[in-house]
């Protein structure tokens, strides 16, 4: 898999988290680098685990579907892709149940709640990895730093702009991640 694709990968991947972090920053009102660099360390670190609990998963399964692993990748990140479309015309009212906003990086439940949940995507792109025999470090390594950036620049833009981006952002990650799978499946078929 060539360092372009698992880029792409990596900003598809990273979209969810991108989303939560601009609302957070919007909740913040002005950038506070301290809890800026915390969501986008947890958001980081959980993208960056996550394909490599799902490429161990997948090392079991792999011997006994390698005849249609190809189509297994293509089904997950459509679906992966298809979920983040869906949830991109949701809307969310980023209200805790107390009815005020709160800052997911003042509340470390609530921050490994939020990197768990964005970061879920990036498991079964870990399974896929390991059903087409990709190597793992790297690929979780550019994920991981490539959400830790997106993340950051989302609680930044989320200061200055609010919840303006959010459902787009959500929008484009799932076409990105449709289309990646779309050419995984086109080319082992015309291999």
């Amino acid at each position: 898999m060539s360092l372009f694709t698992i880029i792409l990968i990596a900003l598809g991947l990273s979209m969810d988290a991108f989303a939560v972090a601009v609302a957070d920053g919007a909740m913040m009102g002005r950038l506070a680098l301290r809890p800026a660099l915390r969501i986008a360390f947890f958001f980081g670190a959980f993208q960056a685990l996550m394909p490599v609990l799902g490429w161990f998963a997948g090392l079991t399964l792999r011997d006994w579907i390698m005849d249609f692993d190809h189509w297994i990748a293509f089904c997950l990140l459509a679906l992966i892709g298809g979920k983040m479309i869906y949830e991109s015309f949701k809307l969310e009212s980023g209200k805790s149940d107390s009815g005020k906003s709160e800052c997911c990086a003042e509340n470390v439940v609530l921050l490994l709640g939020l990197s768990v949940a964005t970061s879920i995507d990036a498991l079964a792109v870990g399974l896929s990895f390991s059903f087409l025999q990709v190597s793992i470090p790297m690929p979780a390594l550019i994920i991981g730093v490539v959400t830790f950036f997106v993340s950051f620049a989302g609680v930044y833009l989320g200061t200055k702009v609010g919840h303006f981006f959010e459902k787009k952002i959500s929008l484009i990650g799932g076409l990105v991640l449709i289309g990646i799978g779309a050419k995984i499946l086109i080319e082992h078929l015309s291999a």
